[in-house]
């Protein structure tokens, strides 16, 4: 259940830095905002699909220590990706 090419181009253009930036905290968070997204939807329909209820529970913990850096050394840069992508804490 990866991304599409398209759909990860377009995130990575919205959330860098630069140019040329495809790794900073906050393009990772964004697209492992957008890969929890999918799994939730794929996990409605198929309850029993313990696999991807794991590999669910690894990108949230991901997702998770990525924000609890960038909140430690940007916090404003912490502040904004939270509010554009509407997290809650």
């Amino acid at each position: 259940m990866a991304l599409a090419t398209d759909d990860k181009k377009k995130i990575i253009k919205q959330f860098a830095q630069d140019k040329n930036d495809t790794g900073s905290p906050e393009v990772q968070v964004a697209l492992l905002s957008q890969r929890i997204l999918n799994l939730t939807d794929h996990l409605k329909k198929h309850n029993h699909d313990v696999h991807s209820r794991r590999g669910l529970l690894t990108i949230v913990s991901k997702r998770r220590r990525l924000l609890n850096y960038l909140q430690k050394k940007a916090n404003d840069r912490y502040l904004k990706i939270v509010a554009s992508l509407e997290l809650t804490k």
